[in-house]
């Protein structure tokens, strides 16, 4: 196995068989990911040196470590830090593959100190505190409380705690009708929705019904001469080729680009990429 790079706090070593092999900072995690359709390329024994890996159960899954371990551990990754708390759901509070985003924000907003940016569905705030770096006053939107206030504490260990970022606990679409009633607009909008979810008052969503009403009222609450729209999209089954197609009508409004592709991480051994997600990302 070679040897880790502890130069970075996030790598990953290696996949296969349906199973990511990542280490966060010192700690080495084995999980799932139906993406990784090869076999692995480093040895049972390697795999079994992880200091925890995730395994399924009725209630969803369990994390299984080797010894004791801290309840979170920081890391920094993408010019941020992050407390890891890896969940039930075999997350770990960052999706790493999300870093070349950050950098694609930070480098639309260089210039634009003040830029009014909105961050729906922000789980543990990366992209917000990517844009609030350079300058930008965000509104980060979650319905969950407990994501909201892992953002808060990430925003904290980053320095960015006095920065101008609103953290809100609601659901999406109900706080973006609202806004289009009072009238307020943005330079930007980052989008991150879920497949299907519960808003802060157990409102149910669903990609397949709320997606394109959402995106239609987000597009009323741009600015006459907004700077981005992104979305990511993690939900099966959808191609970038659609997102691509739902903001075409900011090139025709506003003119621009549109830019789509994959989201990915690359192997430290074998440099394979996994794929992660999908983007479309307009800027002006």
């Amino acid at each position: 196995m070679k040897k880790p790079d502890f130069n970075k706090d996030y790598e990953l070593i290696d996949s296969g068989d349906g199973e990511k092999l990542e280490r966060f900072g010192q700690i080495v995690l084995a999980r799932p990911d139906p993406q990784a359709l090869w076999r692995k390329h480093l040895t049972e024994a390697d795999w079994k040196a992880a200091d925890a890996y995730f395994t399924r159960t009725e209630a969803g899954g369990d994390w299984k470590y080797k010894k004791e371990k801290p309840d979170k551990w920081q890391i920094e990754h993408g010019g941020l830090k992050f407390w890891i708390k890896p969940t039930a759901f075999k997350h770990t509070g960052i999706f790493p593959e999300q870093a070349v985003n950050w950098d694609w924000m930070r480098d639309v907003l260089k210039g634009n100190e003040g830029a009014d940016v909105l961050n729906l569905f922000g789980y543990t705030g990366g992209a917000s505190l990517a844009c609030a770096q350079v300058g930008a006053k965000v509104v980060h939107i979650d319905g969950s409380k407990s994501a909201i206030a892992w953002a808060r504490e990430n925003a904290e260990l980053s320095g960015l705690v006095d920065k101008p970022i609103r953290w809100i606990l609601e659901d999406a679409r109900i706080f973006v009708g609202r806004e289009v009633k009072r009238g307020n607009k943005y330079d930007g909008i980052i989008m991150d929705p879920p497949a299907f979810g519960h808003g802060a008052n157990k409102e149910v969503w669903k990609i397949e019904e709320d997606f394109l009403p959402l995106v239609e009222d987000c597009i009323k609450l741009l600015k006459d001469k907004p700077l981005f729209f992104i979305i990511n999209g993690y939900s099966a089954g959808y191609s970038a080729i659609a997102y691509r197609n739902v903001l075409q009508v900011l090139v025709e409004k506003f003119g621009g680009s549109i830019e789509i592709g994959e989201l990915t991480l690359e192997e430290t051994v074998t440099k394979r990429l996994l794929p992660c997600g999908i983007f479309a990302r307009w800027r002006r």
